[in-house]
């Protein structure tokens, strides 16, 4: 099934025989380092910059409703952002992962999206929307 929405992602996600973990990495659009005047200018028109981590987090499928609740719940943080990343990590036997094994794949997928590796990763607007990022 290709997912194409939040709700598709958690629908998938439940139908999963072993227990999954979401892992979500909330990005914010910002100006790259010593930007160049297109890059500013294009910035300011809403386009190009670079997505840098500013928050994460790890649900179990069946903690969320919808993308209006995620979004709820990350605006309490106060911490803004554009585009959030999402990986999944599966239990076995029975077993969810680990708050240890959550944390580690989340530290792993900051890392990656730093370096600008984004391809394994489903991206999602504030509407729940997969996007493409390239």
């Amino acid at each position: 099934m290709a997912i194409t929405n939040f709700a598709d992602l958690l629908n998938e996600a439940r139908l999963q025989p072993d227990t999954q973990r979401l892992l979500f990495v909330f990005t914010r659009a910002e100006l790259p380092d010593n930007p160049t005047p297109e890059q500013r200018r294009n910035f300011e028109q809403g386009e190009g910059g670079v997505l840098t981590p500013a928050l994460c987090v790890d649900k179990a499928p069946d903690e969320l409703s919808d993308m209006a609740a995620l979004v709820a719940e990350s605006k309490a943080t106060g911490i803004e952002w554009d585009i959030v990343f999402v990986g999944a990590l599966s239990g076995r036997g029975g077993e969810a992962p680990s708050a240890e094994q959550a944390e580690a794949q989340l530290e792993r997928m900051v890392e990656s999206l730093k370096m600008g590796n984004v391809e394994a990763f489903l991206a999602l607007d504030r509407q729940g929307e997969a996007v493409q990022i390239g």
